[in-house]
Order: C-alpha cells, then structure tokens, then sequence
C-alpha cells in the first residue's frame, strides 16, 4: 500500500481512536482504489488524481455490482484521506469533495391496512373502562388525524372541539395548523372526558394516564403495537405507522395531495409525495389480485 495512504490509516487508529474494524474498512476501499489507480503499472500521484480518475472508479464499482451505499462509503474514504493530507499541508483542495455521492433509495412509508386498523377500532372494549376508551382514542387521533407522537402527547384539552369537529394541533417550529375530524371520533372523546372526571388531571393535556399525568411515549408505543397486534397487524406497528396510514388512506380515496401535506403539517410538498409512491404500490399489487392475467406468463404470438 502508498506510504501515505498507510500514513493516513494509522492516523485514523492512534490520533482519531476509531475501532480497528472502521480503519479496516477504510483499508479496504483505499486498496481497491490503489489497485485500480497502479493497473498496467501505473505509479500512484496522490497530487495528481482528478475527479475524473474518481468518478471512473466509482462506476467500474457499480458495474461490478457495489451499491449506491457501498459507493458512497468508498467516496466517503476518499474524501477522508485528502482531509488529511489538506491538514498536514500536503494539498490544497480536496478533489473528492466535488465528486458527488451516490444517492440512497428511500425506502417507501410503511403504513397498516385498513382492513387491520377497522378491526382494531371495531372491537369491542368497556366503555366504562377508563384506560380501554383512552386507548380506543389514542389509536383513532392518531389514524383519523395524522397527527406526530409529539403532538398527540401535547395536544391540549381547550385544543379539541368536539362541536366544530377540529383541533388545533403545535406542530414543529411551534406552527399551528387546524385539523377536522369526524363525528365518531368526537363522540369518543366526549365520553373519554366523561371518564376522565374521576381521574382529576395533573395538566391541561388531553390525553393523560389513570394516574391524571401527560402520556410518554413509550406508553403510546405500547398502546398502538398492542391494538393494532391484537386485530392481526404485523411487522412495524407504531404511532408513525399509524401517521404513515393515514395519508396513504387520504390519497387513496381520492384526497387533494396539497391538502394531506396541509393536514400532515409538512413544510414542503415533496415530503408528502412519497405517499403517491405508496399509493401506487398498492395500485399495483391490487391489480395482480384482482385481474384474471395480470401475473400470466407468455410472450407474444404464443411464445
């Protein structure tokens, strides 16, 4: 290996105290890289290399199969090692930090079916029962509104008008935005504050435990896995999901995509258009059920 690049991984291990197995990592990238570079005996000119010799690199890897992650680790390694030798005076521009990374596929929204989520709020609870009915609601505020985790846990008791069927949610950078809901979820929360009389709050929330304190989230998790679990869900189940579910539910009954990301609270429209993509997944799965030769295999004229 070049002595300096081998200069450079030492520094790593005694100055920067990474784990023997992130330097190794790294070892392994730049000797790829170095193999690549002294192909057909070339020598290796650290002050030489362009971006173009890098840029070459990284697609020789991808056509060798090395993924967009994988990519963006080697170019990562790269751009550490021309760090260093800024640092020690040795350079006096990085050319690996103009090479763009490779862009990681963003995995779709995970949500919950609606079959599963209306088996969950249709089963049948004790309406007496203070801690069923507060459950039943936490599970209903979270998939009839779409609100966040954080926001459920602040929501406010003056913030919920079960006579206009809205509330008032403080969503992030402490922006408020209104949000409806339906008759059936205003009638269970008149009746979780009938409950909730007995239990006297400690706070102004909405939401508290038998005990008259604000809900934690981890209680919350527990809540929406342990319903959602019981009705058949599987794989993630949490209040996320359940926000995920909601704007998917939206799209797929025919809601205006400008208004989800208003009901979502999202700052831009690109963070609400990835439920498009869910929207169409569903689209298409659907169709392979349900069409008799979505899924026929066979070529044309019989082939």
């Amino acid at each position: 290996m070049n002595a300096t690049v081998e200069r450079f991984l030492q520094y790593l291990r005694l100055e920067r105290n990474l784990s023997w197995r992130t330097v190794d990592l790294y070892r392994r990238d730049l000797d790829q890289w170095e193999d690549y570079m002294t192909a057909g005996g070339r020598p290796l000119h650290l002050a030489s290399v362009t971006q173009g010799d890098m840029r070459e690199w990284l697609m020789q890897r991808s056509s060798q199969g090395d993924c967009a992650g994988t990519l963006r680790h080697k170019l990562q390694a790269l751009r550490a090692l021309y760090r260093y030798l800024m640092r020690c005076g040795e350079m006096t521009v990085n050319p690996a930090a103009q090479v763009e990374l490779a862009k990681l596929p963003k995995p779709l929204p995970k949500f919950v079916r609606e079959k599963t989520v209306d088996e969950a709020l249709d089963a049948d609870i004790d309406q007496d029962d203070f801690t069923q009915v507060r459950d039943r609601l936490v599970v209903m505020l979270f998939y009839e509104t779409g609100i966040r985790l954080s926001e459920l846990i602040g929501l406010q008791d003056a913030a919920v008008d079960v006579n206009k069927c809205e509330l008032k949610v403080r969503g992030k950078r402490d922006k408020d935005r209104i949000v409806p809901f339906g008759n059936e979820l205003a009638q269970w929360v008149g009746r979780y504050r009938t409950l909730r009389q007995d239990i006297r709050p400690e706070c102004g929330n909405l939401l508290v435990t038998s005990k008259g304190k604000p809900l934690y989230p981890s209680l919350v998790y527990h809540v929406v896995h342990d319903m959602l679990a019981g009705a058949g869900g599987s794989g993630k189940l949490s209040p996320h999901v359940l926000r995920h579910t909601f704007a998917t539910v939206m799209l797929n009954n025919g809601a205006e995509l400008n208004n989800v990301k208003e009901l979502l609270g999202h700052e831009s429209l690109a963070a609400t258009q990835v439920y498009t993509h869910v929207t169409l997944s569903e689209l298409k799965h659907n169709y392979e059920l349900a069409h008799p030769r979505a899924l026929k295999k066979g070529g044309l004229y019989g082939n």
